[in-house]
């Protein structure tokens, strides 16, 4: 094989590309401390986090967020611990949001049952229910009441005791409702 010296022509076009990729590098690289003190941008991790945290089901699967969250975003840091909750009545997404010096919210879609309408309700309002708080080592139950109907995986209300407050809970399954601890 022989090799043929670049010619002078051809310099100027190397230096191009050169210089295009090491642009294309920069722009991709993640932006230094993302997580810690001085971070520039939200960790999409941490989102992630925050939202298993609050259905207290993994990524993926039905229940909680249909995918993790897009690694691209850069989002403010966010100096407050992240806010999760339900958007919609039917429960087809979460809100993510940060309430810090620099507010943001987003929207990521939740994996629901594909025919949600067609299966029937594990639990029915009034049925008596086993309410488990869930945290990290340990679990506390105690007996209580639904409130609302629901299949495994959604939310509804519950209560303890006829004159207790109602929380919301999650169906795990016929007679049982978890609540997760963060």
């Amino acid at each position: 094989m022989k090799l043929i010296p670049s010619t002078c022509r051809h310099r100027g076009t190397h230096i191009m590309i050169a210089g295009a990729f090491a642009g294309v590098l920069a722009a991709t690289a993640p932006a230094s401390a993302q997580s810690g003190a001085g971070a520039v941008h939200t960790d999409p991790a941490a989102i992630d986090r925050a939202v298993v945290e609050f259905t207290g089901i993994s990524i993926g699967q039905e229940g909680s967020a249909r995918m993790p969250a897009d690694r691209r975003l850069k989002l403010a840091a966010c100096a407050a611990p992240l806010g999760v909750s339900w958007h919609g009545r039917a429960r087809t997404s979460l809100a993510v949001s940060c309430a810090g010096p620099q507010p943001w919210r987003i929207f990521i879609a939740a994996h629901t049952p594909a025919m949600a309408e067609e299966i029937a309700p594990v639990v029915a309002r009034g049925d008596p229910l086993t309410i488990a708080v869930r945290g990290r080592g340990f679990t506390v139950q105690q007996a209580g009441e639904a409130l609302e109907s629901g299949r495994p995986g959604e939310w509804i209300a519950v209560r303890t005791a006829r004159d207790a407050q109602p929380v919301r809970a999650r169906i795990e399954r016929p007679g049982l409702a978890i609540i997760p601890a963060p």
